[in-house]
């Protein structure tokens, strides 16, 4: 952690000085806010704290509930999300108390005697190691207590509103705050009261019946559900030997089960199948009783049985997937004729199965793509065209994941006999397991997106997608660690510079790279704010090709040892050597004669350059600078 730079600290680091708006914080919602948010789910809690780290704007989430969150629905956390808690400086801490998810296991009807299941196959939740951070269960509720931490130990001090229900919102053309929001007292004396705030832009995040949804004219469209599930969250006692591995069952009596270890070493959730739902009659399917449940899992497990104790949390859903054709207030006759004001995320936009264990999951990542983006451009560091790649980004994400969903929930609904190949099910998880993993994301050129022209040089840092970590030393402390992890969810633009061959202080392409970033008016560090710290918008690191012990660090050029804080004190740690174990330039595919690498502040890369691309880089960035933006929205694909 880094801390000290202003002044001895003698407590907790992780609660960083009040500045901007959290000094004297008013308790009450103001009339004006820049953002209202709308909605304390994954989302909307995220983008809140990713918000929270811009001093100067002026945020706030609005939830009708009257206090935190007791019990999520939400459990699964892929190891994509797992790396965003770290930039958010808690993933170790969840990992701590979460459920790990290893292996998965595979039951099947027992050829010999196919009203009874045995294990078929037990492969490996992660064979490839697409990530060092693991797939995890833990309560949706944690997620957000954590959250809701990071916002309070903030600079602006940030808390949910509770008690707020948005009742309806006006998009003006005029004004400063041109989003009129409507909101209603749920709790306390003023229950059933109405008030007005009026925002600069709105976020809602406040789920499937998206109230925020209808007040821009989308809708959910996609497939009817047909199919029903009975969920439970218990605590039991039986002699299902996997009761604490994942797995998917399925029977020879006709339905399966979706098997989730939780946190705590006793908790599991079973997704018991119910059946095909029928449109006449779906009132029933919905009334199914919790003994009924249980008593339908006991069906599937034999020859086991399932002694249900405790019952912490049950319902009954029916599959269905829908997706709204924009995320944005911005109607498809109106594209390039304004930048949006309202914006809508997780299930208010994609709904879907919860056995991937993706809503959550893709839900966090609307709202950190679109809450860096709103802080640029309040803070005047880009242009209100930045706003428009949101939706051209995020959609077809969604869209993606609803395909893929299809297929998993498919294949989990059918009978083992429908299968022509029996091991089927089992092979589609692990022939896709990257994509649920979260790492098939890949955004498209656009503003904020380089075309793939020098990909070469990086081949281990494909353009669009996430920046995936790897080892390194530190030069000035020695410690092994991991670069990605160093990035923390503050807003800023990461420049990784991968040097040539020469050691510092001698002449090379990584030297006249540092003095032209540091000191040429076209770098794009030449946009800080004077009095800020040198790298209060970009956080600008070099990795050496050599062992931390052969560099001298006093050699390493200025610009990648920024003075900050009131002292001007040296900021040491952003020099690296290579791990002689696990060298990331053999890693990544790392040209040696040097590389930069540009990754966004949500951790995906940008752009990929040479160290004599100055031109193209200082291109890249004043596209991004407020008033020289261009209109060139962007999208995404996901690759299989």
């Amino acid at each position: 952690m880094h801390f000290h730079h202003h002044g001895y600290v003698s407590g907790d680091p992780r609660v960083q000085p009040a500045a901007g708006v959290g000094v004297d914080r008013p308790d009450e919602l103001p009339d004006q806010v820049d953002v209202l948010i709308v909605g304390s789910g994954p989302a909307g809690m995220l983008a809140a704290a990713q918000l929270s780290q811009f001093p100067a704007i002026t945020t706030r989430i609005v939830e009708r509930r009257p206090g935190r969150l007791a019990i999520g629905q939400a459990d699964g956390i892929q190891a994509r999300s797992v790396e965003t808690f770290q930039a958010f400086g808690f993933a170790d801490r969840i990992t701590a108390e979460a459920y790990r998810i290893t292996e998965m296991a595979f039951w099947k009807p027992d050829p010999a005697d196919p009203s009874s299941i045995i294990r078929t196959a037990r492969p490996l939740d992660d064979p490839a190691g697409v990530s060092e951070f693991p797939h995890l269960i833990v309560n949706q509720a944690r997620v957000l207590d954590y959250f809701a931490e990071f916002m309070a130990n903030s600079p602006t001090r940030m808390k949910p509103d509770y008690g707020l229900d948005f009742t309806g919102l006006e998009v003006s053309e005029e004004g400063e705050y041109p989003v009129a929001v409507t909101l209603t007292h749920t709790t306390g004396p003023r229950e059933g009261t109405e008030l007005t705030v009026r925002a600069k832009y709105v976020i809602g995040a406040d789920g499937a019946r998206s109230k925020v949804r209808s007040a821009i004219g989308c809708t959910l469209a996609g497939d009817a559900a047909n199919h029903a599930w009975g969920v439970m969250d218990v605590l039991a006692v039986t002699d299902f030997p996997d009761i604490r591995l994942k797995c998917a069952i399925q029977s020879g009596t006709g339905g399966s089960i979706l098997l989730i270890p939780r946190e705590g070493g006793h908790l599991f959730r079973m997704y018991v199948d119910l059946g095909d739902v029928d449109a006449h009659t779906k009132g029933e399917i919905r009334s199914t009783t919790v003994e009924e449940i249980i008593s339908k899992a006991n069906a599937i497990l034999h020859p086991y049985t399932l002694d249900v104790r405790n019952v912490a949390w049950h319902s009954v859903y029916e599959v269905g997937h829908r997706l709204t054709d924009r995320f944005d207030d911005v109607l498809p006759e109106e594209v390039g004729t304004r930048t949006p004001r309202v914006f809508i995320t997780g299930d208010a936009c994609h709904t879907h199965s919860a056995k991937a264990g993706q809503g959550m999951n893709v839900s966090m990542q609307d709202g950190f793509n679109i809450a860096w983006k709103l802080g640029h451009v309040l803070e005047g560091r880009s242009p209100e065209s930045l706003l428009s790649t949101y939706s051209a980004e995020r959609q077809v994400v969604a869209k993606n994941l609803i395909d893929f969903d299809k297929q998993w929930s498919s294949l989990m609904a059918k009978k083992p006999e429908e299968f022509e190949d029996p091991t089927e099910l089992e092979n589609f998880y692990t022939s896709t397991m990257e994509f649920p993993a979260g790492f098939m994301t890949e955004y498209t050129p656009s503003l904020i997106v380089g075309q793939a022209t020098h990909q070469a040089l990086a081949t281990g840092f494909p353009i669009g997608k996430r920046f995936k970590s790897a080892p390194v030393a530190r030069v000035c402390d020695t410690n092994p660690l991991h670069l990605g992890h160093q990035a923390t969810a503050d807003g800023r633009w990461r420049i990784y510079v991968f040097a040539d061959q020469p050691l510092p202080g001698n002449p090379s392409k990584v030297t006249t790279f540092a003095d032209w970033l540091a000191s040429s008016p076209e770098s794009p560090l030449a946009a800080t704010p004077d009095g800020a710290d040198q790298d209060a918008w970009f956080d600008v690191r070099v990795i050496y090709q050599q062992d931390h012990q052969s560099l001298d660090i006093n050699a390493v050029p200025t610009v990648f040892k920024p003075e900050v804080g009131p002292f001007k004190l040296n900021y040491l740690e952003k020099v690296f050597g290579v791990d002689t174990n696990e060298d990331i330039f053999d890693l990544r595919g790392l040209d040696r004669g040097g590389v930069v690498v540009v990754v966004r502040p949500d951790q995906y890369v940008a752009q990929v350059l040479p160290l004599t691309a100055t031109a193209e880089l200082a291109a890249f960035f004043a596209r991004m600078q407020a008033g020289r933006g261009s209109e060139v929205a962007g999208g995404a694909r996901v690759m299989g």
